[in-house]
């Protein structure tokens, strides 16, 4: 191999390392706001879980008040 052939073979080395690292720059930058999206979504996920468990029961309340309700009126319509 001649000098300016390995001159050019070191040249597109440095090049692809270049690429390489930028490349492995620029995943890791993707990868933290991924990290950072899930984390966010997570949270989300649990408020939301918490907001349903919370309508769940006040849902129940709500149809045991009627029901006692229509068992009062059902009182008043026997007797």
């Amino acid at each position: 191999m001649s000098p300016a052939e390995e001159i050019d073979s070191l040249g597109s080395l440095e090049q692809r390392i270049q690429q390489a690292v930028q490349l492995v720059s620029r995943l890791r930058s993707e990868k933290d706001a991924a990290l950072d999206q899930l984390a966010g979504a997570k949270a989300e996920a649990a408020r939301l879980s918490d907001e349903v468990q919370a309508l769940q029961a006040e849902r129940k309340q709500v149809r045991q008040r009627i029901e006692k309700l229509l068992g009062q009126i059902d009182q008043l319509s026997a007797g």
